[in-house]
């Protein structure tokens, strides 16, 4: 889904506050600082609502593919005119 470290790293890449993240995803910074610290399991469909925000402010999440998670800026697609 979204670990605590992806969502600290993902708000590092956009240059985000928790303040910032939680305005965008509509929940409140107590949220977020839960989310990232990782001391409680917050309800899938925070995590849901956190990763999508993350994700359209152009943010991709690398889920374990055996080399770790990981956050990377999403690849800009642009079209080839003919």
């Amino acid at each position: 889904m979204i670990s605590p470290a992806q969502c600290r790293a993902a708000r590092g890449l956009l240059d985000w506050s928790q303040q910032d993240l939680a305005r965008e995803a509509g929940v409140g910074v107590v949220t977020i600082r839960q989310v990232e610290a990782g001391v409680n399991q917050p309800r899938r469909a925070t995590l849901v609502v956190v990763r999508h925000t993350l994700e359209r402010a152009g943010v991709e999440l690398i889920d374990d593919n055996g080399g770790g998670v990981g956050v990377r800026f999403r690849e800009v697609r642009r079209e080839r005119r003919a």
